[in-house]
């Protein structure tokens, strides 16, 4: 997961993540980190934090693996639970 200490959504994909029981890495983004920004926006499209990926594809931000969860998409896609 790609993440900046300040940042809310962040602690938010984080807190479903560990929830969750995953193990995940954090790469964290400075503020005034430009070029990491750029390889952020190459690999993911966006420039945006959190962008998490799993198991190198890209799925989005808070909300996206939010609503991954809530359709019940997301457990098979960590390897959560049966699927």
């Amino acid at each position: 997961m790609y993440t900046s200490s300040r940042c809310p959504y962040c602690v938010r994909a984080a807190r479903l993540l560990d929830a969750k029981g995953v193990d995940y890495e954090r790469i964290e983004l400075g503020l005034g980190d430009a070029e990491a920004r750029v390889r952020l926006a190459e690999l993911t499209g966006r420039y945006t934090v959190p962008q998490i990926l799993i198991d190198g594809t890209p799925v989005g931000g808070f909300d996206d693996i939010k609503a991954l969860d809530d359709r019940g998409e997301l457990d098979p896609l960590i390897g959560v639970g049966p699927g």
